[in-house]
């Protein structure tokens, strides 16, 4: 599994003109079943998305596919894990 955390390079005002673009193209990646969860930082910095892909080249490409990314809105830093425990209603998602 992957945690990608987005920290934002632009100001909120900037950020918020790619907001929705960036939330429409997160809901393919849903729809194809490459996302767990998603959502802003706290406060508003960035975000932080959890991937069950299981090849870090696809994770990529998701990146380099976000409108935040290719808008140059937020830097796209991975994180790669091997979840051992997990709650049972997630055993689909490991």
């Amino acid at each position: 599994m992957f945690i990608i955390q987005l920290d934002y390079t632009k100001p909120l005002e900037v950020v918020d003109q790619y907001l929705q673009e960036h939330r429409d193209y997160l809901e393919t990646c849903y729809q194809k079943n490459h996302l767990v969860v998603s959502g802003p930082r706290n406060p508003r910095t960035g975000g932080i998305i959890i991937s069950q892909l299981k090849d870090r080249e696809k994770v990529d490409a998701l990146i380099k596919a976000d409108p935040f990314y290719i808008n140059d809105i937020a830097e796209f830093s991975v994180i790669e894990f091997s979840p051992v425990k997990y709650h049972k209603n997630f055993v689909e998602f490991v």
